[in-house]
């Protein structure tokens, strides 16, 4: 029983250690194809392995990724991509990148059984709730500020007619100033 105690401990240990700012993660969710994806080299770094590991997981298990979990970026997403982040031409990757989306990510957890993936998996989830979140606070801040000006429209055009007026130049004055 203490052995059981000690090992859970320990899993807590690792688990508080390893937290993952909120930050590093909604820097790297992307917005491709109108979905709001993480990279595969993105996820590798979280998960702290090679990109070629992490993507030969998902070749293995590649029934588990249909294309609304996973897509590959086009060779038109990729260059613009490059040239977002300034990649070299010559270094680097030599294959087009994967989007994971959001079920894609949690998925990948069924495929990489570690105690990081378990934690990272769980921090890149609370991102995408809390990017949710602010866009729907967002868009209902929008919808009620269309609903406020169709409302008082009316009552404010005397106030927009007045601004307009005291944005209209001086009318020339025929006056001299100075001597004659």
């Amino acid at each position: 029983m203490p052995r059981t105690n000690k090992s859970a401990a320990l899993r807590l240990q690792i688990a508080t250690s390893n937290a993952i700012p909120p930050e590093r993660i909604g820097r790297r969710i992307l917005l491709i194809r109108g979905q709001k994806v993480m990279l595969d080299a993105d996820l590798a770094d979280l998960y702290e392995v090679d990109t070629k590991a992490l993507t030969r997981a998902v070749r293995r298990n590649a029934e588990r990724f249909p294309e609304d979990f996973m897509f590959q970026t086009t060779a038109e997403e990729t260059d613009n991509l490059r040239r977002q982040f300034g990649t070299s031409s010559w270094g680097g990757r030599r294959y087009r990148p994967y989007a994971f989306t959001e079920q894609g990510v949690a998925m990948l957890s069924s495929v990489l059984r570690s105690p990081r993936a378990v934690q990272v998996n769980i921090a890149i989830m609370r991102a995408f709730v809390k990017l949710r979140q602010i866009l729907a606070s967002h868009r209902d801040l929008a919808r009620r500020l269309d609903e406020l000006e169709s409302k008082y429209d009316e009552q404010f055009r005397a106030v927009f007619e007045a601004i307009r007026e005291l944005m209209r130049p001086p009318e020339k004055s025929r006056r001299r100033i100075g001597f004659a």
